[in-house]
This record gives C-alpha cells, structure tokens and sequence, in this order.
C-alpha cells in the first residue's frame, strides 16, 4: 500500500489571524498561489496538535470522510518581521521551520444540526472516528465541521491523540472507553455504528495506520526526544492506534450507551 502523499508549500504572506482558536491559527498564502489555515508550531500544544492534526485528518480521509488538502507548510526566518502585532510576532518568530496547513475552503458555514441534513451512516462514522482519535472538540458548542458545496467537511483535530500529552500509560488509555463522546454534536444520528465499526476495521488495515504514522516529520518528534527517538515514538502511535481498533468494541458500546441515555 502506498503511503499518503504530503505537499510541502512555503508561507509568503501572512493574511489574518482567525482569532476564535486559542492557539491563534492564520489564513496565510503559499508560493503555490492557494490560501491555506497555517497551524503554528509555535502555539499552545506546539508540535502535538499538528501530530493529531495530521493523523487525525489523513485518517478521516482514509474513512473516506471529506477533509481539506493537508500540506506541510515551511516558514522563514524573516517572515513576520513587518507584523506589527507583537503577540502574533512572537508566535511567528516561535514557529520558524514546518508547520502544518489545511486548504482554506472559501465560502463555508459552520455545521449546524438543525439547518444541515446528514446521513445516520455519515453521522455514525464522523462518531466512530472520534471515538478511536479520542476527540474531544466535537460538541455542539464548538462543531468543527464545516459546510462546502452542501457537503459535509471535517477540520481541526489538534485536539486529539490526548495520549501523547502524557506518554507513561498509553497503553492502558489505548484500550479505554471515549466518555467524552456522550458530548458529541452527533450523538443522536449515530444509528448505525456496528455496522460503521465493521466496515472501518476493515479500511484501517496495520498497513494502513502505519502508512499514515510515517508521516510525521522527524522534527517535530525531535521535540519530544527524551520519551524515545522518532521511530520509536512513531511505534507508539502505531501501536496506540492498532490497539484502538482491535479493541473498538469497547467505545463502540459506550457511544451506543450514551446513545440510549440521550435518546
């Protein structure tokens, strides 16, 4: 199986904070002449959300769910010089190397459940993804999901993988039930997820999970070095990911059960 491909664009022009993230993300150009959502290395988390975003979304992808182009994004030394906004100079000047971005949809509106119509299989399967991804920033209140071209768009999962934020007892939260998923925008629509856990055990092959994890550049495990080298620490997202899988029945159950209490 051939492994994932990631374009590698080069930041030219910095276009405008989109403040409502914490971690500050931007609209910016690439020499490429497309705008992008730049995710910094410098921001909150730093490297791990771009990890999460990363693995999160190229696994959306795999499912066949609708993420936006993910590249690799370089930023120079000198960029940023000019910005006049010492917080956003800083977190420019923190973020000098890769960083990772997402093609910027123009024209979308926010997900909404009472206004946009999906299918209970789609709704199942942004549910099952997030249940293996362990993410927590599905709610109602903050949806990440996006609207384009009346098809449904999945963005921002930094916030997932929440095991790398404490490597000690990964294998332990790898086999754990997803709690947090009695909170998700799609709870409610998620009739059919044996049916969905079935059919993405059968796309998410080791191979496949493995093709993905390879893609996480050597310096930005370079950061976490002192828990492992980069292949080791890539072994453990593997690992951390096949386990999940194998053991789906366990978050499956708690999603049907939060379900059950919901409905």
């Amino acid at each position: 199986m051939s492994q994932p491909e990631i374009r590698t664009v080069n930041v030219t022009r910095y276009v405008t904070p989109l403040r409502e993230g914490g971690s500050l993300p931007a609209i910016a150009e690439a020499d490429d002449g497309f705008l992008y959502v730049l995710k910094f290395r410098g921001a909150g988390q730093g490297v791990k959300a771009l990890i999460a975003e990363l693995i999160g979304g190229e696994i959306a992808r795999a499912l066949g769910l609708k993420v936006p182009e993910i590249v690799f994004a370089n930023l120079d030394t000198a960029f940023g010089r000019t910005e006049p906004d010492e917080e956003i100079q800083d977190l420019l000047k923190a973020s000098v190397g890769l960083n990772l971005a997402l093609h910027y949809l123009s024209g979308t509106v926010t997900f909404d459940a009472a206004v946009t119509k999906i299918s209970n299989a789609q709704a199942s399967q942004v549910l099952w993804l997030d249940c293996l991804l362990t993410n927590v920033d599905r709610t109602v209140r903050n949806t990440n999901m996006l609207v384009w071209h009346k098809e449904l768009w999945l963005i921002d999962h930094g916030a997932a993988l929440y095991f790398h934020h404490s490597w000690q007892n990964w294998q332990e939260q790898a086999s754990r039930p997803f709690v947090q998923v009695k909170d998700h925008v799609l709870l409610k629509l998620a009739t059919e997820l044996a049916e969905t856990d079935k059919k993405s055990k059968e796309i998410l092959t080791s191979e496949k999970i493995r093709s993905i994890v390879a893609l996480i550049p050597d310096e930005w495990l370079a950061e976490e070095i002192e828990n492992g080298s980069a292949a080791e620490l890539r072994e453990v997202y593997a690992q951390f990911l096949e386990t999940r899988i194998n053991s789906s029945h366990i978050f499956v159950k708690e999603a049907q059960d939060a379900r059950e209490r919901l409905i």
